[in-house]
């Protein structure tokens, strides 16, 4: 999928950020947002809720 911008808590920074991110299934049948902190580059993911079957 392509880049989208979402919003997610960064660890490294402890704060929310806006990055961009591809949408992958988890192996655990979730999707999420996975992309790089703009500002530290650690990479951070949300969550983004049930992958449709």
């Amino acid at each position: 999928m392509a880049d989208t911008t979402y919003n997610g808590y960064c660890v490294k920074c402890k704060e929310k950020r806006d990055f961009q991110g591809n949408v992958e299934v988890s192996k655990t049948g979730m999707n999420m947002a996975k992309g790089k902190c703009p500002v530290c580059g650690t990479t951070m993911n949300r969550i983004l809720g049930k992958a449709k079957a």
